[in-house]
């Protein structure tokens, strides 16, 4: 049995295993939204914002999808505002300039001089136009993460096995990797003719996969933490870094390629 259903999983229920889990005392709201101006939209967005964090992901030319990762009191208040109302306070969250703290904004334009020569063309998220359908939703935030992937007969992958905060875009990755090391697993159980349920075989992919999950959660954990103060040297690491890491292409794409494997 291949356990897939979600955080809070059924099968992991009654497979005995122990679960850590922790609430960041937010919520994720989601929502399929039409652009202002049709383009070749391949460009996924993200900004941080005072309260949390929004991320726009393509879909199509025309469409995006958004996930906004915020406080509970302001994703209730978001699912409660009228249509017009909620595209308007999407773009403001893209496009609204907050006050900066100053020390860090000092010092960024020293790093941005330093930089300079280095610096690609500045682009910028598209605008919203309106609300996809009916398709707004919240779900609640946290991490979580289970004692054990594999029992006899038994097999935890995705969301029942490990829960990351979605503001680096990556637990629909890991649970791609669950299913691929799986499938792999299972096949060449097949081909061998041992029995799919093998412990041998689901070992291996609990093995393989704590060793590759594991390090990830804990550094989408510590980037949670990390943009979840205002603290000004803290401020002013993460800012330093992400300049870094946006302005010098090597370091850019080594960051797309972990990313995406």
């Amino acid at each position: 049995m291949i356990g897939a259903d979600g955080a809070n999983s059924i099968v992991r229920k009654q497979m005995g295993v122990d679960n850590f889990s922790l609430s960041y005392n937010q919520m994720g709201l989601i929502a399929t939204v039409e652009l202002s101006e049709v383009t070749d939209n391949q460009v996924a967005w993200q900004r941080f914002l005072p309260n949390g964090v929004i991320a726009l992901l393509p879909l199509s030319e025309n469409l995006s999808s958004i996930v906004w990762s915020t406080n509970t009191e302001i994703v209730k208040h978001l699912l409660s505002l009228p249509e017009e109302s909620f595209i308007d306070a999407v773009n403001d969250a893209f496009w609204k300039q907050y006050p900066k703290n100053q020390i860090v904004s000092n010092a960024m334009k020293t790093v941005e001089s330093v930089l300079g020569n280095f610096s690609s063309v500045r682009q910028l998220p598209p605008g919203i136009k309106s609300l996809y359908g009916k398709s707004r939703a919240a779900f609640p935030l946290g991490f979580g993460h289970t004692s054990t992937y594999a029992a006899k007969g038994c097999v935890l992958i995705g969301d029942a096995a490990h829960r990351v905060h979605p503001l680096a875009g990556q637990g629909l990755n890991l649970g791609f990797g669950d299913v691929k090391l799986l499938t792999e697993l299972l096949a060449d159980a097949a081909y061998k003719g041992t029995p799919l349920g093998n412990l041998q075989h689901l070992c291996t992919y609990e093995r393989e996969r704590l060793q590759h999950n594991v390090p990830i959660m804990l550094g989408i954990h510590g980037l949670q933490r990390l943009y979840s103060t205002d603290f000004s040297p803290i401020v002013l690491l993460r800012s330093v870094g992400l300049q870094l890491v946006n302005t010098i292409p090597p370091l850019k794409q080594l960051f797309i390629n972990k990313a995406m494997h």
